[in-house]
């Protein structure tokens, strides 16, 4: 058999990859992961008994700004290198754009406040779990997000897993914020950041295993 005549009879039956699919794909996963995690923040913790006031408060909107803008990055970021052709990622550094802005309002912040309520604004009254409970949150999200991967077909499998966590850990820690009563800047800034980059790591880790094929 000729060499044109193999790749003919080999690409006969492939069928077009329908466009924008795999951004379909990596949606559908967030998606599914976000409901699993939304149901342990809802009928798990409970939801703040001031949440529908709360809502409408600037260091809420904050707070979830804060999350909501690491997981739209991340995700992009995530959606990059979910192709096997991914060109190395030189604007990762705009992941930093809103920690820098954060850390500046938590710089105001404890600059407009008595020194000697700097500690609470720091702990709080939940930040022995904060952290661990966003990064296992996360679990949910970075499975569906996987899921949708492995039919992707990365290369760069660590980048590929610890973008995926990252983005699982944005959202993990919006679904988070709804019951989560601590708001101040130097908290969010510290302790939601601790638990992101604790899903971030997991990804990377977990990443070349998962993602291999």
């Amino acid at each position: 058999m000729r060499t044109e005549d193999l790749i003919q009879s080999l690409s006969a039956d492939t069928r077009a990859v329908p466009r924008h699919a795999d951004r379909r794909r990596v949606l559908m996963g967030l998606i599914l992961g976000g409901m699993a995690t939304l149901a342990v923040v809802v009928f798990g913790m409970g939801l703040r008994r001031d949440l529908p006031g709360a809502m409408m408060t600037m260091p809420f909107m904050m707070k979830w700004a804060y999350s909501i803008s690491l997981g739209v990055l991340a995700l992009i970021a995530t959606l990059h290198v979910a192709r096997p052709d991914a060109p190395p990622l030189r604007t990762a550094w705009i992941v930093g754009v809103p920690v820098a802005l954060l850390i500046l309002a938590a710089i105001a912040e404890l600059a407009t406040t008595r020194d000697d309520f700097w500690m609470e604004l720091w702990m709080g009254s939940s930040w022995r779990e904060c952290s661990m409970r966003v990064a296992l949150l996360s679990l949910p999200i970075f499975a569906g997000l996987i899921w949708a991967f492995r039919q992707l077909a990365p290369t760069r499998l660590r980048t590929a897993g610890a973008a995926a966590g990252l983005a699982a850990g944005g959202c993990a820690a919006t679904l988070y914020g709804l019951h989560c009563p601590e708001v101040s800047a130097t908290f969010v800034v510290t302790w939601y950041t601790l638990g992101m980059l604790l899903s971030a790591a997991i990804g990377a880790m977990l990443g070349p295993r998962l993602l291999r094929w």
